[in-house]
C-alpha cells in the first residue's frame, strides 16, 4: 500500500481536527470551497470502536466524501489491544491514514491515560504506536502532539516518538498547561526540525498553531523549515481558507445575491480569497442545510450556531443578525432570516 504523505507536494497544509467543528458536514463545504492537502476526521475513541455496540455510535464521526481523500482517521486511547482494533476498522473504512491524539487537553480524556496524557508515559505512547501500525496494516500513521505537558519537553518526547516509524509528525507549539492560551511558541520548530533531521528519519514536520491564513503558514515553513502547517481555528466561518486557485467560478446555493460595495463576488487579495457578504451568508445556508440533512437525526441544531459568529463577522448589521440566528431550531428559519437582510442592502 502507497503511503499518499510520500506523495503530497511540499509546503503541506492540511486541515485541523476540531471535535464538533470540523464534522463530515463542514468538511464537504470545505473540500468544495477550497480543499486542503490532507483532512482529517473529528477525534474518535479507539476503546468505543474496539467496543462492537459502543462502535455504531461513534461511526458517524467517521463518515467521508470521495471529495475527501487523502483523509486520516484520528483516534485516541491508551489500551494498545484497542488502538490495532481501532486501527483495523480505520483500514476497512477506507481511510488513508490514521492519526493518534497524543496532545488533547481535556480532563476526561486524561483520565483515560489518552490525548496529553500520554506525555508523561513515552513507553506506552511508542506501544501504541506500533499497536496501529499493526492494526493498520500498511496504513501510514501519524501523531498529533504538543511540545510537552508543563513545560518544553521537546528534547525528550520529540526523539521518543521518532523511535517509531511514523509518517509525520505534527506538533502543537505549546504545552498541554498552555492550552491555547499563549501565542504558538514557533521559535521552537526549527529545532524540532534539527531533531528529526539528527535521527535521519524521514518523518514529516507539521506545525500546528496561531497560523492565520495559507501565507501566514508559507512564511512559518519558510523561517522554520518544517514540512508543512496544520490550521485550525482560522477555517472558522471560511470555508475558503485552503483555496489555491481562482475562485471566481464558483457555483453558490441560489438566492438574492446585491452588489455589496460594488461587487457581488468575492476576491483575491494577493493569494487570499476574501468572500462578498453575500456569498459569505450564502455558504452558511448551504452548511446549515447540509447538517440537517445529514446530522439532523444525529446530533443537535445548536452545533451549528456556533459556526454563525464566525460566518457572520466583519460587515454592518452582524450583531443582530447574530442574535436572531442564535434563536433559529432550523436550516429553514436561518434561510428566511438571511435572505431578509440581505434585500435590504
Amino acid at each position: 500500500m502507497q503511503n499518499f504523505w510520500t506523495k503530497l507536494k511540499k509546503p503541506i497544509f492540511a486541515l485541523a481536527p476540531m471535535a464538533d467543528v470540523t464534522d463530515c458536514v463542514f468538511r464537504q463545504i470545505i473540500a468544495k470551497y477550497g480543499k486542503p492537502d490532507v483532512f482529517w476526521t473529528e477525534f474518535v475513541s479507539a476503546d468505543g470502536l474496539a467496543h462492537p455496540v459502543a462502535r455504531e455510535k461513534l461511526l458517524i464521526d467517521f463518515i467521508y466524501g470521495e471529495n475527501e481523500h487523502p483523509i486520516v482517521a484520528q483516534i485516541f486511547g491508551s489500551k494498545p489491544e484497542n488502538i490495532k482494533k481501532a486501527s483495523e476498522l480505520c483500514k476497512e473504512l477506507g481511510f488513508d491514514g490514521i492519526d493518534i491524539n497524543m496532545g488533547c487537553p481535556d480532563k476526561s480524556i486524561e483520565k483515560q491515560c489518552s490525548g496529553a496524557a500520554m506525555m508523561k508515559n513515552p513507553a506506552l505512547a511508542r506501544e501504541c504506536i506500533r499497536a496501529a501500525i499493526e492494526g493498520g496494516g500498511g496504513l501510514p500513521v501519524s501523531v498529533k502532539t504538543r511540545i510537552g505537558y508543563n513545560k518544553n519537553e521537546i528534547e525528550t518526547w520529540i526523539p521518543e516518538l521518532l523511535k517509531e516509524n511514523i509518517a509525520a509528525l505534527i506538533i502543537h507549539l505549546r504545552t498541554r498547561k498552555e492550552m491555547s492560551d499563549v501565542p504558538a511558541h514557533w521559535d521552537l520548530m526549527k529545532r524540532v526540525v534539527e531533531i528529526r533531521d539528527e535521527l535521519r528519519k524521514d518523518t514529516l514536520i507539521l506545525g500546528n498553531g496561531d497560523a492565520l491564513n495559507l501565507e501566514d503558514a508559507k512564511q512559518k515553513i519558510k523561517e522554520t523549515g518544517c514540512d508543512g502547517v496544520m490550521l485550525g481555528r482560522a477555517i472558522f466561518g471560511n470555508p475558503w481558507l485552503f483555496s489555491k486557485e481562482d475562485t471566481s467560478n464558483f457555483e453558490l446555493p441560489e438566492g438574492p445575491t446585491p452588489v455589496l460595495g460594488g461587487r457581488a463576488q468575492g476576491r483575491k487579495i494577493g493569494s487570499i480569497f476574501v468572500p462578498s457578504i453575500s456569498e459569505k451568508l450564502r455558504v452558511m445556508v448551504e452548511h446549515t442545510k447540509l447538517f440537517e440533512e445529514k446530522l439532523g437525526k444525529h446530533k443537535n441544531f445548536a452545533i451549528m450556531k456556533k459556526h454563525y459568529k464566525a460566518y457572520c463577522n466583519g460587515f454592518d448589521g452582524t450583531k443582530e443578525l447574530r442574535m436572531k440566528l442564535m434563536e433559529t431550531e432550523n436550516a429553514s428559519q436561518v434561510e428566511t432570516l438571511v435572505n431578509e437582510f440581505l434585500s435590504k442592502i
